[in-house]
């Protein structure tokens, strides 16, 4: 058993990606049966992000100034991709307390134990979560219809413009899935994953272009605010749905937002990949 206990990659029944890409998917399969007989996890997943829209969209429409207009129409449309921003990194929290969850049962501790990949466990449980983040964008996605959002009310835009839109916000909650990993490793209980998922969360959402008009910032917060990789993304939406609020800029983020996004999102999950799957190596049993 301490020989299994501490076994490397398979690689007898194939090469070692492949190997890795067969245990990840069992893991994500696994996380997915789980999450449809846990489906309260879906369902507050849901709710939370519908409630942003509502108050942010009723509470605080016609009070903002965007451009030179403070009309809620055009806020409603400014807002939709901060929220869906939101929403995908706000899974975060999530991903650190079922992974906290795992190791305080001893579950991490058994696929430890099993001759499979060392990063099955984490990729697939990111996986797992990245399909719940979909879900949950495509019930806001239809909420924000409901409540008037259209994309095209800026620019003109096509199909393929807003489904790249969504993937980048998909690949942003992917990147932020492995933030969330690290941190379910390195803590005691799901309730410290909880809080530590979720608490830097706020500044890195609210100091950006989410839910104001960053120009209208500070020098000193504008400058962080478009370097900060949520704000690319939420720029390069923006741009990618055709709606108002698309920031003039000289900083480069800001003037290619598609491509930043893109380059944070990659470099994201590439520092805490890496990061988790050591922490999960040297994880004490």
């Amino acid at each position: 058993m301490s020989a299994a206990t501490d076994t490397t990659p398979v690689t007898a029944h194939g090469n070692p990606i492949g190997q890795s890409v067969r245990d990840s998917l069992v893991i994500a399969r696994r996380n997915l049966i789980r999450m449809t007989r846990i489906p309260e996890m879906v369902l507050f997943g849901v709710i939370q992000p519908v409630m942003f829209v509502v108050l942010f969209t009723y509470v605080f429409g016609g009070s903002m100034k965007i451009g030179n207009t403070t009309d809620p129409d055009v806020y409603k449309d400014f807002l939709m991709a901060g929220i869906f921003a939101q929403t995908v990194t706000f899974a975060t929290a999530g991903s650190a307390a079922g992974i906290a969850d795992d190791m305080q049962k001893g579950l991490v501790d058994r696929f430890r134990s099993l001759p499979m990949a060392r990063g099955a466990v984490l990729t697939g449980r990111t996986v797992a979560d990245l399909v719940q983040t979909a879900i949950t964008l495509l019930v806001l996605a239809i909420v924000a219809l409901i409540v008037g959002w259209r994309t095209g009310s800026a620019d003109p835009t096509s199909a393929g413009e807003i489904l790249a839109g969504f993937a980048l916000l998909l690949l942003l909650g992917y990147a932020f899935t492995w933030i969330g990993a690290l941190i379910g490793l390195s803590v005691r209980t799901p309730e410290a994953a909880t809080s530590g998922g979720i608490i830097w969360l706020f500044p890195v959402t609210f100091i950006s272009n989410a839910f104001v008009d960053s120009s209208q910032m500070t020098p000193w917060l504008r400058h962080i605010a478009e370097w900060n990789p949520f704000s690319a993304t939420v720029q390069a939406c923006r741009e990618l749905f055709g709606n108002p609020g698309v920031v003039q800029s000289d900083a480069w983020p800001m003037q290619h937002p598609v491509w930043a996004s893109l380059i944070w999102s990659v470099l994201i999950i590439a520092v805490f990949r890496t990061l988790a799957v050591r922490k999960y190596r040297s994880a004490a049993i």
